[in-house]
């Protein structure tokens, strides 16, 4: 769906009307722009798909690496959606492939055979590590810590490039390079090649104006950005004096 900036990085009804559709999917806070869906919005798209017997799948990951706001569950607004979550991201669990899927009711059945054909169960190693994951006071402070690199990094690169939507989740920043390049992925290759600084190409992330864009994480300590956010600058031209 051709969404950017001017419709704050969200899917409305209007986008949703123009095609015969089978599901809809949408994740909040959102990869690669950290942005939160607004509930209002959330709860008239839920209300559409359920009116048109549309699937409605609500990608939850980042729920809980939120800082200024939380995000709506699909759940609060009809128990007909999906909703996909796990522990790699605010639990701190990435690689473990630990997670879980909330179907309706009438779905279940069905969502067991094709879990059971896909895998025996969740390794023995991952279950015992989420035993541990629910620690809430490790957690606030993971929190806080994302959030100083999030208004850091935010701060650093919107002297560089344009940025659209300071995130309010997850841990990515979505930057408009458009002034140095109209080839996103070529630009990634030339920053590692040339600064040894990593992005991600926002060609990997569809095809609307994605050339225009590098997506930045701050899943770094601030001494690490600090140091790539130096080496672009200088590559740049835009180091202070």
């Amino acid at each position: 769906m051709p969404i950017g900036k001017e419709d704050d990085f969200e899917l409305h009804v209007k986008d949703l009307q123009e095609h015969k559709l089978d599901a809809v999917q949408i994740s909040s806070p959102a990869n690669p722009t950290g942005n939160i869906y607004k509930s209002e919005n959330l709860k008239e798209i839920i209300k559409y798909c359920d009116s048109q017997n549309v699937a409605f799948i609500s990608d939850e990951l980042y729920h809980g690496l939120t800082y200024e706001k939380e995000a709506s569950s699909a759940l609060e607004y009809s128990k007909n959606a999906y909703v996909i979550n796990g522990f790699s991201k605010y639990y701190c669990m990435p690689g473990n492939r630990l997670g879980w899927i909330i179907v309706p009711q009438e779905k279940i059945k069905k969502a067991e055979k094709i879990a059971q054909n896909l895998f025996i169960s969740a390794p023995t190693l991952s279950q015992y590590g989420a035993l541990k994951a629910f620690d809430k006071e490790y957690l606030a402070e993971v929190k806080e810590e994302f959030k100083k690199r999030r208004d850091y990094l935010f701060a650093e690169l919107s002297d560089i490039f344009e940025i659209d939507v300071k995130p309010e989740g997850a841990f990515y920043i979505w930057a408009n390079v458009s002034k140095y390049t109209d080839d996103s992925f070529e630009f990634a290759r030339e920053l590692l090649e040339k600064t040894h600084v990593a992005t991600t190409p926002g060609v990997d992330f569809g095809s609307n104006k994605t050339e225009q864009y590098l997506r930045f994480a701050y899943t770094r300590e601030i001494s690490h950005m600090k140091e790539g956010i130096e080496r672009l600058k200088r590559y740049l031209g835009k180091a202070q004096s």
